[in-house]
């Protein structure tokens, strides 16, 4: 059974603010916990489970993080509508990436879904770092978490002012994603690059896109005035990086 102190605390962790007090995020559902747990450098902090989940899974149960919870139980702790046998909590992994390979960096992408499926192309993409301006989405936002699936754990997410970053980083090739740059099907990326990506329905902001060298569009057909941000820069990844 689970206590009222754990309740208050699980759901306290809906606040930026606390998740970075206790270095923890969560995450839910059989899929994602299965292979979150599955990494090494990944620690569980607590996992609720119902004994549906512990019936499949016995091994966990026995772990001082482990904990049996009812389907009502677990509806009053989980921040999804249709809670699914299982919430976890992790400490947030401290991932060391060697600088080279691509980047995706994200300028004032505010929707926790849109950052959460980012960072999941990226990981599909083998793109290891993501480099966002401090006004972007929180990435341990359970919204955020559930997005991305378990991509969080292979994929590194940096908040930095990115116009700095860029300034800091001369000999990286920056490829802005706009409506009237370069076709892709001509771009020819050599070298460390990075893919830049703006925000939802106000593109990259003036003085980030001042300091770019490289700008490239995805050749439109039909009438459609834009593209969503994950959208866009899978097809833009797929065509650079593969």
């Amino acid at each position: 059974m689970i206590t009222k102190n754990q309740v208050k605390y699980i759901q306290s962790l809906s606040q930026k603010k606390l998740r970075d007090e206790e270095s923890v995020f969560v995450a839910e559902g059989p899929k994602i916990i299965i292979e979150l747990l599955t990494m090494s450098h990944m620690q569980p902090v607590s996992i609720y489970g119902t004994p549906e989940w512990w019936q499949q899974h016995p091994a966990g149960k026995t772990a001082e993080w482990g904990f049996e919870v009812s389907e009502d139980e677990l509806e009053r702790i989980s921040f999804l509508k249709a809670p699914n046998q299982v919430l976890g909590i992790f400490k947030k992994p401290e991932l060391s990436i060697i600088a080279g390979g691509w980047q995706l960096l994200l300028d004032g992408i505010q929707d926790p879904g849109n950052l959460g499926t980012l960072i999941r192309i990226a990981d599909w993409f083998g793109v290891q770092q993501v480099i966002c301006s401090e006004d972007s989405a929180d990435a341990f936002n359970p919204k955020v978490i559930q997005s991305s699936m378990a991509s969080i754990g292979r994929v590194e997410v940096i908040y930095t002012n990115l116009v700095d970053f860029v300034r800091a980083h001369p000999h990286r090739h920056f490829y802005a994603a706009v409506l009237d740059g370069e076709p892709l099907r001509e771009a020819k990326p050599q070298g460390a690059s990075a893919l830049v990506i703006g925000n939802e329905s106000k593109g990259i902001r003036p003085e980030l896109l001042q300091e770019l060298t490289h700008f490239v569009t995805i050749s439109r057909v039909g009438q459609a005035e834009s593209l969503n941000a994950a959208v866009a820069a899978g097809i833009i990844l797929s065509h650079l990086v593969v």
